[in-house]
């Protein structure tokens, strides 16, 4: 067996290119953080906040610039004695309901052996030791609640928040709300009322393109990768391949990171392309799986349908012909099929995990329609579902027909 010994000829600091990393300064989102520092003015006037909402695809900046703001915005307001500013953040993730953001608030503002159980109150109960507790830290409050579309319609929280001193549910407290959501359309399922308050000032975070995600990686490369390590046309090469993807930053960054340990393994010292190729083929499989993973089986079985279309060269498809695969697929798994609405709504989910693409056909007088196909190669999602499925008659046959068809 070899032994672990430290590898330093790719890498100076390789957490540089992390997600808990925080740079300097931020590149390439100069607009956004003056709209923001706009918004956040109040605070440092003394005055009640406003309610901030900010949307974007993931990895575009939304809470790394709330973070970098934040910061700026506690060590500026310390020179101004009328201003008491405390900030709270929440990742909503695992939060699907008001009920459970409020709980997690109220935990994270009790000090430890305090805490308030999951379950067991009414949620007015909840939100009054909320306000108790806020009501105790005083000042202004800013409340981050990031991911905030987890919690799908239960947005009772976004409605009180805003209101509490209106409501006299606070007397002296002064709290703002940011929310931060990936999903665009979020806003728009919210309740009107939500609307009018939370989303007082909205800032869009759009998805970066190449240059400025090669900006990004030079910046980032200086402080996490050896010099000379990198081939000429690498650090372009994955800025290209994640703005024709999702303009994220965390894709790029991620693309060079797994490309550096991987050029390690390899024991080379230099980031080639084809490290870099290897990398884009590894995290796809792994986007793949990991959305899989949030799956039910019909919603694995929704994903081989379309999986199935696509071996075939029959994608996009429509979502009644996908529903035909599907219950092929039940039929031979032995499981029961649900309703096409059913499978309608994992065909959603799919495309909110970017596994899938959607398209939105207008009929006219017979109505719209959705076409959806694979967002991500071929051959990471067939052997996703390999991993994941036990069809492997069916998945072997639809790896022939792929073959025969030269589908990759």
């Amino acid at each position: 067996m070899r032994r672990f010994e430290r590898k330093q000829n790719i890498f100076r600091n390789k957490d540089a290119l992390g997600e808990s990393y925080r740079p300097d300064q931020i590149e390439e989102r100069d607009e956004e953080i003056e709209e923001y520092m706009d918004a956040l003015q109040p605070v440092v006037d003394g005055w009640e906040p406003n309610n901030i909402f900010l949307y974007g695809n993931t990895g575009v900046g939304k809470t790394a610039v709330t973070d970098y703001l934040l910061d700026r915005l506690k060590d500026d307001v310390a020179d101004y004695d009328d201003v008491d500013l405390a900030i709270i953040s929440v990742n909503c993730k695992t939060l699907n309901s008001s009920y459970q953001v409020a709980v997690e608030l109220v935990n994270k503002l009790r000090p430890a052996g305090g805490e308030i159980s999951s379950t067991g109150y009414p949620q007015q109960t909840v939100f009054k030791k909320l306000y108790g507790e806020l009501e105790a830290i005083g000042g202004t409050i800013l409340i981050v609640l990031d991911e905030v579309d987890s919690i799908g319609d239960r947005d009772e929280l976004l409605y009180e928040l805003p209101r509490a001193r209106a409501n006299n549910n606070l007397d002296s407290t002064k709290v703002g709300v940011i929310g931060i959501s990936n999903d665009f359309k979020f806003r728009d399922q919210l309740d009107p009322r939500v609307q009018d308050t939370l989303c007082e000032r909205e800032l869009q975070f759009p998805p970066y393109d190449a240059p400025e995600l090669e900006n990004i990686l030079e910046s980032r490369a200086e402080v996490a990768i050896a010099e000379n390590a990198v081939e000429q046309g690498v650090l372009k090469f994955c800025a290209a391949l994640a703005a024709r993807d999702s303009g994220s930053a965390r894709q790029a960054l991620d693309l060079l990171r797994l490309a550096g340990e991987i050029a390690e393994n390899r024991e080379v010292d230099l980031i080639e392309r084809d490290h870099v190729e290897a990398a884009r083929s590894r995290l796809e499989q792994e986007r793949v799986e990991e959305g899989m993973r949030e799956l039910t089986t019909h919603g694995r079985l929704a994903l081989l349908a379309v999986v199935s279309k696509a071996a075939k060269e029959e994608t996009p498809s429509r979502t009644r012909e996908i529903y035909e695969e599907y219950t092929a697929l039940c039929d031979s798994s032995g499981t029961d099929s649900l309703a096409q609405r059913s499978v309608h709504n994992h065909l959603s989910d799919l495309r909110m995990l970017g596994i899938l693409s959607a398209y939105e056909n207008r009929s006219g007088s017979r109505g719209n329609y959705y076409s959806y196909e694979l967002d991500v190669p071929f051959t990471s999602a067939i052997e996703a579902m390999s991993d994941v499925l036990r069809l492997n008659s069916e998945i072997e046959t639809i790896r022939d027909i792929a073959s025969m068809n030269n589908v990759v």
